[in-house]
């Protein structure tokens, strides 16, 4: 199970230092599938740093496009989380019945038609998973169509039944925040800015990920969707919460390592439109932390970073 930590690790880190790594795991605790918590947490700590400087070392782009891609990946991401379940249902052929997710009954598909519903053709949330993996692979020429379609249906929620209505008035992505719903355009008008500026700026610059950063997505729409585990149930929540936490902790590293500023973007573009939302929807606020902790949590990592990214360049100025 050691070597699960190494793809914590850049490749070319893992190709010349994985096998010493595991041999000193190995020696330091012998008859251990794991370390323990602590050694785990700096483990994961260094595989982020290194991961961040070999980032930072590559500049075939500038850190400007490589923070919009970023913020773009973390907004289409967030856009998909309350659909989850959602694709999965829809991708399967399943008819999920009374876990149908904000839906009036279990008609909201043609194959599982209900009486007095609406049906759809398209789940929303096929919009924000095609953006996703566009982005991954660097072609933002596929994912602005699909991100000016969620602007289009956000704005067209009444008067259309393409991607139905119920979900796109009732259902929304919680987190850190208030209600995130798909007629609110904050997030899919910034989502789609961003992947216009990367249609623009960025062709044959842009970083392509590997395939494997879609597993994590497999794997939640398989949990989503098998359980029934919609946005508004608790679970939900707690897991997600400890995701965006771990992913704030992880853009702080990342700074702190480099003194550079490309994941300032994405924590700024997050935190200003679950902001907007607490503002806008106070009444639809969720009431799982104290207002002033979840207010702290989004507003406190923007500053955090900017401090973390001067006082590593001023380190190294004086080294």
């Amino acid at each position: 199970m050691n070597r699960l930590l190494l793809a914590v690790y850049p490749e070319p880190y893992r190709s010349r230092h994985g096998d010493e790594l595991l041999a000193c795991l190995a020696e330091a605790y012998p008859g251990r599938s794991w370390p323990p918590p602590r050694e785990i947490a700096a483990l994961v700590r260094a595989g982020v740093q290194a991961r961040a400087r070999a980032v930072v070392d590559d500049t075939s782009r500038p850190w400007w496009l490589d923070g919009i891609q970023l913020t773009a990946l973390v907004l289409a991401a967030l856009a998909l989380m309350p659909y989850l379940q959602d694709v999965w249902h829809w991708a399967l052929h399943i008819d999920p019945g009374r876990e149908a997710i904000a839906f009036r009954s279990s008609g909201w598909f043609p194959w599982a038609e209900g009486a007095n519903t609406r049906t759809r053709l398209l789940p929303y949330g096929l919009l924000p998973l095609i953006c996703l993996a566009a982005l991954l692979r660097g072609r933002p020429w596929i994912a602005l169509p699909a991100a000016a379609a969620m602007v289009w249906a956000g704005a067209t929620y009444t008067s259309t039944t393409l991607f139905g209505d119920e979900g796109m008035a009732g259902l929304g992505y919680y987190g850190l925040g208030a209600p995130l719903t798909a007629r609110d355009p904050a997030l899919s008008g910034t989502l789609c800015a961003a992947c216009a500026v990367l249609a623009v700026r960025g062709r044959g610059r842009l970083r392509r990920h590997s395939y494997r950063w879609l597993l994590p997505v497999v794997l939640a729409l398989f949990v989503a969707g098998a359980l029934h585990t919609t946005a508004i149930s608790p679970v939900f929540q707690r897991g997600l919460f400890v995701v965006e936490v771990a992913a704030l902790l992880a853009a702080w590293v990342a700074t702190a390592a480099t003194g550079d500023h490309r994941w300032l973007l994405p924590v700024a573009a997050f935190a200003a439109i679950r902001t907007r939302a607490i503002v806008a929807r106070p009444e639809g606020f969720i009431q799982s932390l104290p207002d002033l902790v979840v207010l702290l949590l989004l507003i406190a990592p923007l500053p955090a970073l900017a401090i973390a990214a001067r006082h590593r360049r001023s380190r190294t100025l004086l080294e």
